[in-house]
């Protein structure tokens, strides 16, 4: 069933440039993008077990990677590697450093890392202060031209489908039963002399540079990236994502940044609400606060849900 709906989830993404305009292709890509950032959080939250409310930082570097990088060169071969990478080596040092941390203090650390890196970008001529850097041209390899709509949407597609498989086969790996015994009952997994140190650093370092390319297919969408991807902001919206899609399944990650994403368009739209779409953060704020009362395991527990009332 898992499989399935997997499947046929992505099926559809694939079939969906037959069907959009350029407004729902534009949308989707955005969308998938939310996606692959809301997976690099959820193997910190649903599988491990750490909340980390500084994620955006991964995002912002990975963002700010590319455009800076774009001024030294224009291949995607050289610029989305150095972005994960950058990303990624950002996230293991501030995971060497906040996992020694537990509980609300790990929380609070790694947001301060993430408000160290927004100032840097916002404060200083290197990233553009609050002006932000425009990109000065769309990374090529070859014939494939991510300037061009559909093809960046194919290209964000396939980045979304190899991060999820990629997280899957890891999850099912001896790693990721090592995750899940350090989710479940880390001080056990200690008292019976296992390490759980290096996993939960592998863990994060992973999970910033996938961030990292989830920012680096932002940068290349919008041609332009500000401070703002760093605030603390996009961290809380992320996290939102997983939770509301449910936490502890890859498919939740994706459920809940396509719900909450199309739960903004609406709530956003004249056509249903007319003059009070412009106080549309009252609405998504109430619908959020609903679905965290009423669907506790989040969107993908409906099913289990209507299951068991069916049967009573």
């Amino acid at each position: 069933m898992k499989l399935a709906f997997t499947l046929l989830a992505f099926a559809g993404l694939a079939l969906w440039p037959l069907a959009a305009g350029a407004f729902g292709l534009d949308l989707v890509a955005k969308i998938m993008i939310a996606a692959i950032f809301a997976l690099s959080l959820e193997l910190l939250v649903g599988q491990t077990g750490l909340v980390c409310f500084g994620h955006a930082a991964f995002f912002g570097i990975g963002a700010y990677a590319a455009a800076l990088g774009m001024n030294h060169a224009e291949s995607l071969a050289l610029l989305l590697p150095a972005s994960v990478a950058a990303a990624g080596l950002y996230a293991l040092a501030v995971g060497a450093l906040s996992l020694r941390t537990r509980g609300v203090y790990f929380i609070m650390v790694t947001l301060a890392f993430a408000q160290m890196a927004y100032y840097v970008v916002h404060d200083t001529p290197l990233g553009g202060g609050t002006d932000g850097i425009y990109l000065s041209g769309v990374p090529a390899a070859g014939p494939l031209d991510l300037g061009k709509p559909l093809v960046f949407y194919g290209f964000t597609l396939a980045c979304l489908m190899a991060v999820f498989a990629g997280l899957a086969l890891l999850l099912r790996s001896k790693f990721g039963r090592a995750l899940a015994g350090i989710k479940a009952n880390e001080q056990r997994m200690r008292a019976t002399g296992f390490s759980t140190y290096p996993y939960k650093l592998a863990a994060f370092a992973i999970s910033g540079a996938i961030a990292g390319l989830a920012g680096f297919l932002f940068a290349v969408k919008d041609g332009f990236v500000n401070p703002e991807l760093l605030s603390w902001h996009q961290s809380g919206n992320v996290l939102i994502m997983i939770i509301l899609g449910g936490l502890g399944h890859l498919r939740g990650a994706l459920v809940g940044a396509f719900a909450l994403a199309l739960l903004e368009e609406f709530f956003k739209s004249e056509t249903v609400f007319g003059g009070f779409a412009k106080h549309w953060h009252l609405g998504l704020g109430l619908t959020i606060i609903l679905s965290a009362a009423l669907l506790p395991k989040g969107l993908v527990g409906l099913p289990q849900l209507w299951k068991k009332r069916h049967v009573q």
